[in-house]
C-alpha cells in the first residue's frame, strides 16, 4: 500500500527540520538597513530577528502590443513588509503590487481601464549557509592589500537562502483569469560578495504552482558601491518562462542611504520584444523599524574586563560633543559594502602584529623552569 497524504507530509517535515538545525546558530544581524529595492532580486538574508522592514515604490509603465495593436498606460505602487521572525536567520514576506490599467486598442479606438493586483506573496525565507559566518572569513589579510580588495574565485561561494510562500490571486485580474485564488511558491536565493564593492545576486523561482500555467523565472543581480558607500548602483537581468506570459527584462537604478534605517532609490528599464514591449521607471524608498536585541553571553562565555570593569576615574564626565559627532557616523556605510583596510592601514597594523609577538616572545624567554 502507498503511504498515505498525512504520513508524506511528516516525512517532508522531518527532513527539513534536519536540514535547517545544522544551521540554527548562524547570526546575520546588520547595524545598516539591508533592502532588496531597488531591483526585484531578493537578497539571501533575512533582515534580522524583531526587525520590521517596510519597502515601498512608485512606477509608471508604458506597455505596446503589436499584435493585439493595444497601447496601455499604466501606474503603480509596490509595498513589501519584511519581519525577522523568531531567530536571525528567518524572515517572513509580504509582497503586493498594484495597478491601475489603462488600455487603448488602436483598430477601434475604444479605451478601457481596470485596477489589478500584478503581485500579492506571502511566504518565509530562510537562510541555510552564510558563507561569512566564520570571523576567519571577515578578517583582513596583512600582509596583500591586493587579496583583500580583488576579485578570488572562491568570492563566488555564495550564501543560500530557500522561500516558500503562496501566491495570491485577487480582483480578478484579467490578466490571470482562471487560476485559483491561492497557488505556492519556491525560491532559491544565492548571494556572492565578489570584491569588497561588487555583490552579486541570484534568484530561480518556480510560482504558481497549483495553477493551469506554472511560472519559471531568474533574476540576476549585480550591484556596485562607490567610493563614498552610501551611494550604489546595480543591473539586473529578469527571465520569465510561461505558457501563458515570456519575457526578458533588463532593469538599472541607484540607491542612496540617508542613515542606518532609510535608503531611497529610482530604478528604470525595458523588455527585449514586443509582444508587448515595455518600458518602466520607478522610484521608492526603504525604512528599518529596528526593535533588535542582541542577547547578553553568559558570564563563562566573558573574558575578564568585559562586564563592565573598573569604574573610570572620569567615568561620570559629560561627553564631549566631539565624541557625541564621532559616535553618530558610525556604521554609515552601505549594507554589504566592506571596502577593508587601506595600504597605509595595513602597514600599522602588521607593525602592531610584530610588536605583540616580540612582547610575546621576551615574555616566555623570561620564564623560569623548575
Amino acid at each position: 500500500m502507498g503511504k498515505s497524504l498525512e504520513t508524506k507530509k511528516l516525512e517532508i517535515l522531518s527532513i527539513l527540520i534536519l536540514l535547517i538545525l545544522p544551521f540554527w546558530g548562524i547570526s546575520q544581524y546588520t547595524d545598516v538597513i539591508n533592502s532588496n529595492r531597488p531591483g526585484l532580486s531578493v537578497s539571501a538574508y533575512a533582515v534580522g530577528k524583531n526587525v520590521l522592514q517596510l519597502e515601498m515604490g512608485i512606477g509608471y509603465e508604458q506597455s505596446d502590443h503589436t499584435l493585439l495593436n493595444t497601447q496601455s498606460n499604466i501606474l503603480g505602487s509596490d509595498v513589501s513588509l519584511r519581519y525577522g521572525l523568531l531567530f536571525e536567520q528567518l524572515e517572513v514576506n509580504w509582497e503586493g503590487t498594484f495597478q491601475n490599467e489603462s488600455k487603448t486598442f488602436a483598430n477601434t479606438g475604444a479605451e478601457t481601464s481596470f485596477a489589478k493586483f500584478s503581485r500579492n506573496r506571502l511566504g518565509l525565507k530562510y537562510l541555510v549557509y552564510d558563507r561569512y559566518k566564520s570571523p576567519e572569513r571577515n578578517k583582513p589579510n596583512l600582509y596583500s592589500w591586493r587579496k583583500n580588495n580583488l576579485f578570488q574565485l572562491r568570492n563566488l561561494i555564495p550564501s543560500v537562502s530557500v522561500y516558500g510562500g503562496a501566491t495570491f490571486n485577487l480582483l480578478d485580474n484579467p490578466n490571470y483569469m482562471g487560476d485559483p485564488t491561492v497557488m505556492y511558491r519556491f525560491m532559491v536565493a544565492t548571494q556572492s560578495r565578489l570584491t569588497p564593492r561588487f555583490v552579486l545576486i541570484s534568484n530561480i523561482a518556480y510560482d504558481r504552482i497549483t495553477s493551469e500555467f506554472p511560472e519559471m523565472s531568474y533574476l540576476v543581480s549585480l550591484s556596485y558601491a562607490f567610493r563614498n558607500p552610501k551611494w550604489s548602483t546595480f543591473v539586473e537581468h529578469q527571465g520569465i518562462q510561461s505558457d501563458r506570459y515570456a519575457d526578458v527584462l533588463l532593469r538599472g537604478g541607484v540607491a542612496h542611504l540617508l542613515g542606518e534605517g532609510l535608503q531611497v532609490d529610482v530604478n528604470m528599464g525595458a523588455s527585449f520584444k514586443n509582444t508587448p514591449s515595455r518600458i518602466f521607471i520607478s522610484g521608492g524608498f526603504s525604512y528599518r523599524f529596528d526593535f533588535h536585541q542582541d542577547p547578553p553571553p553568559a558570564i563563562e562565555d566573558q573574558e575578564a574586563g568585559e562586564n563592565g570593569g573598573p569604574i573610570k576615574k572620569n567615568a561620570m564626565k559629560k561627553k564631549k560633543k566631539g565624541d557625541k559627532k564621532d559616535k553618530k557616523n558610525v556604521g554609515s556605510g552601505a549594507e554589504d559594502i566592506d571596502l577593508g583596510p587601506s595600504k597605509k592601514q595595513l602597514r600599522k597594523l602588521k607593525k602592531e602584529e610584530k610588536k605583540k609577538k616580540k612582547g610575546k616572545k621576551k615574555k616566555d624567554e623570561g620564564v623560569i623552569e623548575f
